[in-house]
C-alpha cells in the first residue's frame, strides 16, 4: 500500500498514526526547554518513588503475606481480608466514626471562604496583613504541638477553659475523656489551625476580580454586601466547587496523627477511625495483608465518592475536575 492510500485511509477512519515529524518536534522541544524539565524532575521523581512504586505492594491485600516468603511467594487469599474487615464486629462503628468526623469537617468548608471575603473587604493594609499573619501562623505548628496545647487548655485541673468555667461558677469538665466532645475538639481545632492557610487560594482568586466591575457596581448604588454576593462570590465559585469536590474525595480519610494523639481509652467509642485501626492492625499487630486490604477498601470508597460528587457538580454547576 502506498503512502497516498495510507493517508486516505487515515482521513476516512479519523485516526492518524504519530509521524516522525511530530517525534522530531517533541525531541527538539525537549532539547530547547531542557532546563524546565530538570526543574520538574524532582517533583516527578518524588511522585514516582513515593506514590507509584508503592502501588505494587497493594497486591498483598489479596495474599496471606509472610515476610520470609516475600510478596510473590506468599499464598493467594483472594477477598479473604476484605470479607474479614466487613464482618468485623466493630466495622460499622469504625465507619460511622470516620464518616461522622469527616462530614463534620466538611461542614466547616465555608469558613475559609467567609474569612477570605472578610479579609478582602479590609481597606487598612497594615491591619489586613496583621490579620493574615495571625490566621496563617497556626498552620505552621506541628500536629503534636497543637494536640499538646489542646490537652493543656482542656485539662480538668489546670486548663484555661476549666479555669474560666470555674470563674463563671460552673463545674470543671474533663473534655478529652468525654466521648461526645471528641468531634468538636478535633474539628474546631482543625479549623483554627487551617482556616488562615485555606484562605490563600480564595484571596488569590479575589485579587483577579475586575476593579472596574466593582467600581461600576458602586456607582450604580450597589452596597458592599451586593458586591460580595453578585460579583466576588460568582468570581471564585469555580475554585470553591473544585475545592469542595476534592474535600469530598477524602470523606473516609481522617488524619491518623491528630486522632491518635487525642485518643484515650474512654473516648474510643467516638475516636476509633479507619486510620487508627489500620495502624493498630498493621504496625502494632503485624497483620500487613489485612491492613492493606482495609487501606485499599478506604481508597476505593474515596475514589467512588469523588467521581460521584464530580459528576453531580458538573451537572448542577457545569464545573468539575474533569
Amino acid at each position: 500500500m502506498n503512502k497516498s492510500s495510507t493517508n486516505e485511509k487515515n482521513e476516512k477512519t479519523g485516526y492518524c498514526l504519530p509521524s516522525a515529524f511530530s517525534a522530531k518536534k517533541m525531541i527538539r522541544k525537549f532539547v530547547t526547554d531542557w532546563r524546565l524539565y530538570i526543574l520538574l524532575f524532582p517533583a516527578f521523581s518524588y511522585m514516582f518513588v513515593f506514590h507509584y512504586i508503592p502501588i505494587y505492594g497493594v497486591i498483598i491485600a489479596f495474599k496471606d503475606f509472610r515476610t520470609n516468603l516475600g510478596i510473590w511467594d506468599s499464598e493467594w487469599a483472594g477477598l479473604k481480608h476484605f470479607i474479614r474487615f466487613v464482618s468485623f464486629p466493630n466495622f460499622w462503628l469504625i465507619i460511622k466514626n470516620t464518616v461522622r468526623i469527616s462530614s463534620y469537617s466538611l461542614a466547616t468548608f465555608p469558613c475559609p471562604v467567609i474569612l477570605a471575603l472578610m479579609i478582602n473587604e479590609l481597606t487598612n493594609l497594615k491591619f489586613k496583613k496583621m490579620v493574615q499573619m495571625v490566621t496563617y501562623a497556626p498552620h505552621f505548628l506541628s500536629t503534636v504541638v497543637v494536640c499538646s496545647m489542646l490537652l493543656l487548655f482542656l485539662n480538668a485541673n489546670s486548663g484555661v477553659v476549666n479555669n474560666i468555667r470555674e470563674a463563671m461558677g460552673l463545674e470543671r469538665v474533663e473534655y478529652i475523656l468525654i466521648a461526645h466532645y471528641f468531634e468538636d475538639i478535633y474539628v474546631w481545632s482543625g479549623v483554627w489551625q487551617g482556616i488562615g492557610w485555606g484562605t490563600i487560594i480564595y484571596l488569590a482568586a479575589l485579587s483577579n476580580v475586575s476593579p472596574e466591575l466593582v467600581e461600576a457596581a458602586s456607582i450604580d448604588g450597589a452596597t458592599r454586601l451586593h458586591i460580595i454576593r453578585n460579583i466576588n462570590i460568582p468570581s471564585i465559585l469555580p475554585i470553591i466547587v473544585i475545592m469542595l469536590i476534592l474535600s469530598c474525595g477524602g470523606i473516609l480519610s481522617v488524619g491518623f496523627e491528630k486522632v491518635y494523639l487525642l485518643q484515650k481509652p474512654l473516648n474510643l467509642s467516638r475516636s476509633q477511625v479507619i486510620s487508627t485501626y489500620v495502624y493498630n492492625i498493621g504496625l502494632v499487630s503485624g497483620q500487613f495483608s489485612y491492613a492493606s486490604a482495609i487501606g485499599l477498601f478506604n481508597t476505593a470508597v474515596n475514589v467512588t465518592i469523588l467521581c460521584i460528587v464530580n459528576i453531580v457538580a458538573k451537572k448542577v454547576s457545569e464545573i468539575s475536575i474533569w
